[in-house]
């Protein structure tokens, strides 16, 4: 036996010292990769499966689950920071019933349900007041959670006391409010506006000018997209506006500049006046019916005609009770003698008119006026005259353009004459000295000579690396060749008049083999020697 395991191992040893390095450091790193897999997956197959129980918790309720779970003897994991715990997947289900049971995690929030279940007789007033308080604050905190985007949420309510006299002014309630908002999540304002009058409906004595809203980020909210904000932070949007308009006519007007006279041949400056006033107002008119009329469709028409002949004609009508003993709203009568005629004839109309109720809001943002500064820099500096009058008429004509479609236009006044557009256009055509020597100085400091420098260094070490490590190659090559032994063959010629006998048939074959495969020869040689 002992023989057996000798010849095994001098076997195996021959077929190691036979292998090359490559192939022995394959070998080694198979055999290293076989166990490292095999004890991973042994790791991770005898691993339990865990997975969240609860998640988003506070590190009160965290600790107080995991107590509890240990308490049990339940395997468990804390992770994404102390707000969620692990437990195996096969108890998830167990756990969460029996821990909800025992009313595990108790967050020590108060909600309504407080008052069903522990109040009781002894509680005074003031008691009663804090925990209706913190009750409210937990339902209105409840309630931001469910909206989108919004992952927890604090709310603090100052509430005013209450004066016995009469005479005293009650003081008005606020509330503040911290959400905490999912990553990447985004409040838009009909959210913000549902979170304000949510808040300012709940508590009595609440406005919503007394109502803060933030987030984690320190963010703040502002009812109706910040128009009810403060001086400051209105003059700070309306002069925000105000740069992104002058931007927007500037890159329009430097573009169109720009290509037909060059990027760098050109600089625009805008200056606006902004008109931010936003305008409701209701008109209600009458108009005719048909245009240039004063008469409009008649609805209704009544005539009454009255005619008479005969004696005292003359004396009908009169006026109205202005006798001594007359009645008045009677028509008084005098005495005439004669015949005569009397005819009267009344006429009324109802006239129809068109009556037109307007509710305009004019939006604010309106560019009352606006003044364009151009410098053009002639196509050959050295001479002014390159810059021809054509062209300069061109470009107060695209200006003038641009000016008449962007200031806000008045139906009721006279549009601007030629005169005034020109007033609000300058151009002035002169070489940019301070171009040409902000651009040379630029040139001259943005790569300076120190860093060409370092640059051809840097080169010249990476080039004799790359050269070193191709000549170390080559030399690593040379020598794997030198190990390789080199066979050498021997012509043997043959003895054609020999007797060839079962011997020297054996012979020459063994000699052939010796000669064609030496290592097959070595291992026969110690086989036979082995077996002696």
């Amino acid at each position: 036996m002992n023989e057996k395991l000798l010849t095994f191992k001098d076997k195996l040893t021959g077929v190691w010292q036979q292998k090359s390095k490559l192939q022995k450091s394959i070998i080694i790193s198979s055999i290293i990769l076989f166990f490292v897999v095999v004890g991973l997956l042994t790791y991770f197959m005898s691993r339990p499966n865990l997975v969240p129980l609860y998640s988003n918790l506070s590190p009160a309720e965290t600790g107080q689950i995991k107590e509890t779970l240990d308490a049990k003897g339940v395997q468990s994991e804390i992770s994404n920071n102390g707000t969620s715990i692990m437990v195996p997947n096969e108890m998830v289900d167990t756990l969460m019933v029996e821990l909800a049971a025992e009313g595990v995690p108790d967050s020590g929030m108060i909600d309504y349900s407080y008052f069903g279940q522990d109040s009781g007789f002894g509680m005074t007033d003031k008691e009663f007041d804090v925990i209706k308080l913190k009750a409210t604050q937990t339902e209105l905190a409840n309630l931001m959670k469910g909206i989108d985007g919004v992952k927890d949420a604090s709310v603090m309510i100052n509430l005013p006391t209450e004066s016995v006299f009469v005479g005293d002014q009650q003081e008005g309630s606020s509330a503040s409010v911290v959400l905490n908002l999912e990553p990447g999540a985004q409040l838009d304002q009909e959210k913000v506006n549902a979170l304000f009058h949510l808040v300012s409906k709940s508590i009595p004595n609440l406005t919503t000018d007394n109502i803060v809203i933030m987030d984690q980020n320190f963010n703040y909210y502002d009812l109706n997209g910040g128009q009810n904000t403060s001086p400051g932070t209105s003059y700070a949007s309306q002069q925000e506006i105000k740069s992104q308009i002058e931007q927007d006519i500037q890159r329009d007007v430097q573009k169109l500049l720009g290509t037909m006279m060059g990027q760098d041949k050109v600089v625009v400056a805008i200056t606006t006046d902004i008109d931010f006033t936003q305008e409701n107002r209701e008109e209600n008119l009458v108009s005719p019916v048909v245009e240039g009329e004063d008469e409009g469709i008649a609805v209704s028409v009544e005539r009454i005609t009255e005619a008479y002949t005969g004696n005292g004609a003359a004396a009908a009508g009169g006026v109205n009770g202005t006798g001594e003993t007359d009645v008045p709203g009677y028509e008084a009568t005098t005495e005439s003698s004669g015949d005569g005629d009397y005819e009267r004839i009344e006429e009324r109309i109802n006239n129809e008119v068109n009556r037109i109720n307007k509710q305009i809001v004019e939006s604010p943002y309106k560019i009352r006026d606006l003044g364009i500064q151009v410098m053009v820099e002639p196509p050959d500096p050295e001479d002014p005259l390159s810059f021809t009058p054509e062209r300069e008429e061109d470009i107060q004509q695209i200006l003038s353009t641009v000016v008449r479609t962007s200031i806000n236009k008045d139906f009721s006044e006279e549009p601007l004459s030629d005169e005034e557009v020109a007033s609000k256009i300058v151009v002035s055509v002169q070489p940019f000295d301070g171009k040409l020597q902000t651009e040379e100085t630029e040139a001259g400091q943005t790569i300076p000579l120190w860093m060409y420098i370092i640059g051809g260094v840097l080169l010249l070490a990476i080039v004799i690396l790359i050269i070193l490590l191709i000549r170390k190659k080559k030399e690593s090559e040379e020598y794997e060749e030198d190990d390789i032994p080199v066979e050498t063959t021997f012509n043997v010629p043959d003895i054609n008049n020999e007797v060839e006998s079962e011997t020297t048939v054996r012979k020459k074959q063994l000699e052939k083999m010796a000669k064609e495969n030496p290592e097959d020869f070595a291992k026969l040689l110690r086989t036979w020697i082995s077996e002696d």
